[in-house]
């Protein structure tokens, strides 16, 4: 297969990624990560480089902070890993603090301080990648462009990108800023299908109810910026994890993807990435989970990226929809 935009930029990125959210312990500030949280995210962290993943995304508002702190202390205790993990993290969203709402901050100060928290968190001394998490309305891309060549010339961020932001929002930034836009991180999966629809469904009344920029994908791949995915195992919905709310659709999904493994002597996780990873856009997932298992499962991803036939990709995909019966009775 290709190569990933990434790599095109000089970065030797794995084609998966570890999505660092689920560390820390919980949301609270006041309750401290304990030692079973390390030794999770320890076992996580060496099953990810058993299968060749050098990618670890965070952001400085995962468990308030907590998630960075806790890499930081792995890093600190085998200082070795630095030099093999790609890092990147975000910044810009502010959570909701005492009489204040939740809210977005791209201004000059707000994103070199949050640079300069990640980094003491991290104990680590440049990030390769930093992405702004999501739109700000406020954002003066003049601002933006400041705070960028100050951490760029600093040596504190290698590259920088973005997170849940459509292609206008790219354009404005890159007009003002001479570094380039090198990510742009979406939710994507086969639950979450809009990055398709909104190219199939074009002119159509189903299509009213799509909500993804419609140039995007097209813009990203025009312009060499990776496509990365957040949520892309979708909780576990098609690969075995019960929920109340599932609908006949992603039961029939289901399926046909355990099918699908069974015939391909894989996993689920590999054929549900796989199906997410067969996109022209070269998309790169970012695995939620924390589990070291769940991660190992996910390993022959790439392969049945290039496995699958156009077939079995619509299949899944209209199966995902509710337009299509596989006929899948048993596994």
């Amino acid at each position: 297969m290709k190569a990933l935009p990434l790599q095109s930029h000089g970065i030797a990125a794995s084609r998966l990624a570890i999505g660092c959210m689920g560390f820390g312990g919980s949301w609270d500030a006041s309750e401290p990560y304990t030692a079973a949280h390390m030794k999770q995210l320890e076992e996580a962290v060496d099953a990810a480089l058993s299968i060749g993943i050098n990618f670890f995304d965070h952001a400085d508002i995962y468990t308030r902070g907590k998630a960075e702190a806790m890499f930081g202390e792995l890093l600190a205790a085998r200082p070795s890993l630095r030099e093999q993990l790609i890092i990147q993290s975000k910044c810009g969203i502010q959570l909701a603090d005492g009489e204040l709402p939740g809210r977005y901050n791209f201004s000059k100060q707000h994103i070199v301080a949050s640079v300069d928290g990640i980094l003491q968190r991290l104990g680590i001394d440049y990030l390769d990648i930093l992405l702004l998490h999501r739109p700000d309305p406020l954002m003066e891309p003049e601002e933006v462009a400041e705070a960028i060549h100050t951490l760029k010339a600093s040596g504190k961020v290698r590259h920088f990108g973005v997170s849940n932001m459509h292609s206008a929002h790219l354009q404005l930034l890159q007009a003002a800023v001479s570094e380039p836009f090198i990510v742009n991180q979406l939710h994507m999966s086969l639950a979450h299908r809009h990055f398709i629809d909104q190219g199939l469904l074009i002119n159509r009344n189903e299509g009213s109810a799509v909500s993804f920029d419609p140039g995007l994908m097209a813009y990203m791949q025009m312009n060499n910026i990776q496509a990365q995915a957040w949520g892309p195992l979708a909780q576990g919905r098609y690969t075995g994890a019960a929920a109340s709310d599932t609908t006949e659709a992603e039961q029939l999904a289901a399926q046909y993807i355990a099918y699908l493994a069974r015939l391909k002597e894989t996993s689920k996780e590999a054929i549900l990435l796989g199906w997410l990873m067969k996109h022209p856009a070269r998309i790169q997932p970012v695995l939620g989970t924390t589990n070291a298992a769940r991660i190992l499962a996910c390993q022959d991803a790439e392969r049945q990226a290039e496995l699958m036939t156009r077939d079995e990709w619509w299949t899944l995909y209209a199966t995902a929809s509710g337009t299509h019966n596989p006929g899948i009775k048993s596994v």
